[in-house]
């Protein structure tokens, strides 16, 4: 049993550092686009990668976890699966040539549905070539983790992402290839990685069987709507953002801006997220794991309610800091010459704020689902997903025409907020727990009243003078200091297992 504990905590460390690794890598590619691409080309690219994610759902229609199942099943059964590999793949070749050729022959009635004009239909039909290749790319990866080869699914993963900045910094630096260099970089990227999984295809055998096809639609379908759920969380700001009147755009920013500017400078500044969204991820990769092998201690209630109190309180100290720090680091002047993101993006920066207090609120979703899939009771997590989506949506269609990109920040609060307190009623049903609301409280209010106080006392030396760094330095020791004293048992208890843990390495 030990060793194949030690074998997971192997691959979530692997699969983990990979995901945080390609992502980290593809941040590079915002100050590169924003010092290279107008705000115009960059709302453009933000919108069309924003329904490109939301068109990978409906490409795969649920077949890699499906496939997941099925193929286990039958290797526990009689150790060959390669027909539920053959089948899955070829099922999705023949569809995602299908998909997208529609969308290459529709890409200008697409551009415009999706609130782009006629002339960028161009991008619609590349982003009808990525997302065939990505989707033909959906089982290979599945076999890799299927097989357990962790270590070929990283490198294949990162290698791409290395394709695609690699070839967008000769794209649209040497060559100057403007938006479609950005879109062929990203192209080359999934050709490269296809490349690395090739060796995989030898397995596949002329065989297609529908009955197979049949089960792996049963298992698969139902994870569609919730998927396409979880994604409009955080882009469907993007999509009705495009739709802003240009009466409401000059009310708000004055003249000289068209709604695809705003995506693209909301879009920019809102990549800044991945501060927290990184953190979020690692503890994720943890967490779901330890939670699994720990949930039938004698004392898991009280596990639960410290990880939920520490990593809140962690993630809330991260988005202080980054609130505070993050636009002066914007601001700067790198080199005398060089902005990670231009002047122009600036007016964007008031979102930050929520941006980073969303991350809060999933966060705290993240800890409550432990509740939800120990008990065994997932039914009720796409009710928590719809909710999320449905007060985002809403949101941003009553916000957005009354304060523009801080309109859709405040919506995507709104529905991080709600769906917490949904996982929250959902979790606590199954598995009751006393945890520390009221502390966690004032942690929260404490962060947002920190914000404009902090803000005011840097602004008054000069924002990014070492006098307001300072200070705000001073107001974060001072929240730590407040996190300390609220959460003392729980800080005490967290340093005494990490002290055990050390000993037991020695």
């Amino acid at each position: 049993m030990l060793a194949k504990l030690k074998l997971l905590a192997q691959d979530t460390v692997i699969y983990g550092a990979s995901t945080i690794i390609a992502r980290s890598l593809n941040y590079l590619l915002v100050p590169l686009y924003a010092n290279t691409l107008s705000t115009f080309d960059n709302g453009v690219q933000t919108l069309v990668y924003a329904n490109i994610a939301l068109a990978n759902v409906l490409f795969s229609y649920g077949l890699e976890t499906s496939y997941l199942k099925s193929a286990s099943d039958m290797l526990h059964r009689s150790g060959d699966a390669k027909g539920y590999f053959s089948t899955a793949f070829f099922s999705l070749l023949v569809t995602s040539t299908i998909f997208a050729a529609v969308m290459a022959f529709f890409s200008e009635p697409i551009a415009r549905l999706i609130g782009l004009g006629p002339t960028e239909g161009e991008f619609v039909t590349y982003a009808a070539l990525i997302l065939w290749i990505d989707t033909l790319l959906v089982i290979p990866f599945a076999e890799l983790r299927l097989k357990r080869k962790a270590l070929r699914f990283a490198a294949a993963r990162i290698i791409g992402v290395v394709a695609v900045v690699v070839s967008a910094v000769i794209l649209l630096v040497p060559f100057e290839a403007g938006l479609p260099g950005a879109f062929y970089a990203n192209i080359l990227g999934s050709l490269v990685s296809f490349v690395v999984v090739l060796p995989l295809l030898r397995g596949l055998k002329p065989f297609f069987s529908f009955a197979y096809l049949r089960e792996m639609l049963r298992i698969g379908l139902p994870y569609v709507p919730a998927g396409i759920a979880g994604l409009l969380i955080h882009l469907i700001d993007r999509n009705l953002l495009i739709r802003i009147s240009p009466s409401d755009i000059e009310r708000i920013y004055g003249n000289g801006y068209v709604a695809s500017d705003i995506v693209g400078i909301y879009g920019r500044v809102a990549a800044f997220g991945i501060i927290l969204q990184l953190l979020i991820q690692v503890f994720r990769f943890a967490w779901q794991p330890f939670f699994l092998q720990h949930s039938s201690d004698p004392d898991v209630k009280r596990l639960f309610r410290y990880v939920l109190s520490i990593s809140t309180v962690v993630t809330m100290f991260a988005a202080l800091a980054a609130t505070f720090f993050v636009p002066d680091l914007v601001r700067y002047h790198y080199g005398g010459s060089f902005h990670i993101l231009p002047p122009k993006y600036w007016i964007g920066l008031s979102v930050l704020p929520w941006i980073f207090l969303s991350y809060v609120f999933d966060m705290v979703s993240t800890n409550l689902s432990s509740g939800i899939l120990v008990t065994g009771n997932t039914r009720y997590l796409p009710v928590v997903t719809f909710t999320g989506a449905a007060v985002t949506g809403l949101g941003c269609w009553l916000l957005i025409p009354v304060s523009g990109m801080d309109g859709a920040a405040y919506a995507i609060v709104a529905g991080t907020a709600a769906m917490c307190l949904v996982m929250a009623g959902y979790s606590l049903r199954v598995f009751p727990n006393s945890y520390h609301w009221g502390r966690l409280l004032v942690m929260l209010v404490g962060g947002i009243a920190a914000v404009p106080l902090g803000n005011h006392v840097a602004a008054g030396f000069g924002d990014g003078s070492l006098t307001g760094v300072l200070w705000r330095l001073l107001l974060l020791f001072f929240y730590a200091f407040l996190a300390a004293a609220l959460f003392r048992e729980e800080s005490i208890a967290a340093i005494g297992r990490i002290g055990r843990m050390l000993r037991d390495r020695r």
